[in-house]
């Protein structure tokens, strides 16, 4: 026997505001037309003036709860995976513990970008096996809406705002590929990257929080490479192939780098969940985005295999393998 961590349920929560491709285009030199062939993005969620991080976490929080049929004063332990924190401190995961009404238990944020929902799975995981936490609320969320150049088109048309929610049990299995739960993770990074993805401000450096600047070529090359690497490891690892995957629930930066790992693991396109469309990239909130959906909708049904990756700024990447 052993601990799995199983996800119990899942929520998100989206702005009310929907910026879409038109909007942009009155305001910097480009077309609905351009940034559909190139990302596959047709629109996204915008924060409004006075809604915070944890605003929009608290929401997906209360959603996944919900969905999951447990009382938040159950959790013990808040994750929030996000670069764009209320505040420099304290943790963003505070205030979400604090807006919920729980008042034991730990709570802390995660930083790896656009991987943090991935390294927040690895993470609570390891916390979970280790008794360290029984049921767990782990959370991406962002606001990138406040760390982008408006008058940079290429960046600005790529991002949007919104919250995902999983939570997570602990539960025995027999520590076969047909426990329900998480499998394994395989999380990396690599420094070398920095200046291809990257905030220019912070804290030590400026002052100010600054602004999101992108090598996209750099990027990509990256991307297609290092997320299916880390799926080639999830599987080699449990021994399993790639048609074992039912539902393949990538980071949503852009249709090309989707379709390029679809291709690469000869996942048909039907098995592969795509949220890009009406989300654009919202960093770590993007997965428990499009999974949320994907759960909601009927696809992703109990029992099901799921293989999730991402990659983000750092550069970080990784993978996690569960059933549902």
């Amino acid at each position: 026997m052993m601990i799995r961590s199983v996800i119990k349920g899942c929520g998100s929560y989206l702005p009310e505001r929907i910026v879409t491709n038109d909007q942009l285009a009155e305001r910097v030199d480009t077309s609905d037309e351009w940034i559909q062939q190139r990302t596959g993005i047709k629109h996204r969620y915008v924060a409004g003036e006075n809604e915070l991080t944890s605003d929009l976490a608290t929401k997906a929080a209360k959603a996944a709860l919900e969905h999951a049929g447990i009382d938040a004063v159950a959790v013990d332990l808040i994750v929030c995976a996000t670069a764009t924190p209320d505040e420099t401190f304290p943790a963003t995961a505070t205030v979400v513990q604090k807006n919920l009404g729980i008042f034991r238990g730990a709570a802390f944020d995660l930083q790896a970008v656009c991987s943090g929902f991935v390294y927040g799975l690895s993470v609570v995981d390891s916390m979970i096996r280790a008794g360290q936490a029984k049921t767990v609320l782990l959370i991406g969320a962002e606001t990138f809406s406040r760390i982008l150049d408006w008058e940079d088109r290429s960046t600005c048309v790529l991002f949007g705002d919104g919250a995902g929610a999983v939570v997570l049990q602990a539960e025995e299995g027999c520590g076969e590929n047909q426990d329900r739960g998480i499998l394994n993770t395989h999380i990396y990074s690599d420094g070398r990257y920095h200046d291809a993805l990257y905030v220019d401000g912070g804290p030590s450096s400026t002052g100010v929080a600054g602004f999101l600047r992108m090598e996209g070529k750099e990027v990509f090359r990256q991307a297609v490479s290092r997320m299916p690497e880390s799926i080639d490891a999830a599987l080699e690892k449990s021994g399993l192939v790639a048609e074992d995957i039912d539902w393949l629930v990538p980071h949503q930066a852009n249709i090309r780098i989707i379709e390029a790992m679809g291709k690469k693991l000869r996942l048909p396109k039907e098995r592969v969940v795509i949220t890009v469309d009406k989300h654009a990239n919202t960093s770590a909130a993007s997965i428990p985005l499009a999974l949320t959906e994907a759960v909601y909708d009927g696809r992703i049904k109990q029992g099901d295999m799921i293989m999730m990756t991402a990659m983000g700024g750092g550069f970080t990447w990784g993978s996690a393998l569960l059933r549902w």
